[in-house]
């Protein structure tokens, strides 16, 4: 490696092979260390750019008719070099409902804030996700349980930070695979036969389980619920 000399010389001598190896590795580390020096990380001094990318998702609960529109926007940095990283920069949620707009307002701010001041930003998702509802939850679309409207924020974030990389996803080893497949086998046999008892049997298929005689024969007969297979009735 050719090193450029800037200083006026003063002297000289013949050095070592070990010498000029050792000379040869701290420039090298020098270099190393300007470049490293030129990475940007993410701070809460760093300017906004004037074009930032962002995704948006919708979310649709059962506690409004109106949807909540989530946008994360992101910044690149170090873009096309061996450092460039996609970081979250700012939140917005909007909706036609306005029932909550001041929290809504307030909390995108602050994760927002969160966002720039950089480091690692996933404890948002467990800490959101956490917050349950005094009034209860709901199951969103997949039969995923949602204890509030804030834990559904904290979902959407995750599902982003899992798209940009700083959130990694939790692969099942082989033997929980193999567990899986064999309860799901198990299941699927049990619902199977269950099918074909419920088709065989005489007894209607709306039938109650009779608590007499644990037989699927209980209808509603003359306004009172009355076995089909035993004679008992609520009505005596």
């Amino acid at each position: 490696m050719a090193i450029k000399i800037e200083k006026k010389i003063v002297g000289y001598e013949v050095a070592k092979e070990d010498e000029d190896d050792k000379a040869a590795e701290a420039a090298l580390k020098e270099v190393e260390k300007k470049e490293d020096n030129n990475v940007v990380q993410m701070h809460e001094k760093l300017e906004r750019p004037e074009m930032l990318l962002g995704s948006t998702y919708k979310v649709k609960t059962p506690l409004s008719e109106h949807a909540l529109y989530i946008t994360i926007n992101d910044v690149i940095l170090n873009q096309g070099s061996d450092h460039e990283l996609r970081r979250p920069f700012e939140i917005f949620i909007n909706s036609k409902n306005m029932d909550h707009f001041q929290w809504i307002v307030a909390l995108t701010r602050i994760i927002s804030a969160v966002f720039r001041k950089g480091g690692d930003v996933t404890f948002l998702v467990e800490e959101l996700r956490s917050v349950f509802d005094p009034r209860g939850g709901y199951f969103k679309k997949g039969g995923k349980y949602m204890p509030s409207l804030v834990a559904e924020i904290g979902d959407a974030i995750e599902c982003h930070l899992r798209m940009i990389g700083m959130l990694k996803d939790d692969e099942l080893d082989e033997h929980q695979k193999k567990l899986i497949a064999e309860k799901r086998a198990q299941y699927e046999g049990a619902a199977e036969q269950n099918k074909e008892s419920e088709s065989s049997s005489e007894f209607p298929a709306s039938a109650q389980l009779c608590g007499k005689c644990s037989t699927k024969a209980v209808i509603k007969m003359d306004g009172c619920m009355t076995c089909l297979n035993c004679g008992d009735s609520k009505c005596g």
